[in-house]
């Protein structure tokens, strides 16, 4: 196998890790998560059905848009 060979084929790996990692965070856009992408802890069913593509737990989400408006908690 020829140097060029194996860029290659390192080049296709590489294609096919970004193109799963691309389909896996279009999954979790389109349907959400179920754990809080900052604690970890579940999001209450509740929120994933008022708010479908919460990616965070109410707590989390209210610190978020507290540190983005600048007034961190």
């Amino acid at each position: 196998m020829s140097e060029r060979d194996i860029e290659r084929a390192e080049a296709r790996v590489q294609q096919e890790c970004d193109a799963s990692l691309a389909r896996n965070r279009d999954v979790v856009e389109a349907e959400g998560t179920s754990e809080c992408i900052d604690c970890g802890d579940e999001i209450e069913a509740a929120r994933r059905a008022a708010a479908p593509f919460a990616r965070r737990c109410i707590e989390c989400q209210l610190d978020h848009e507290e540190v983005e408006r600048g007034h961190g908690r």
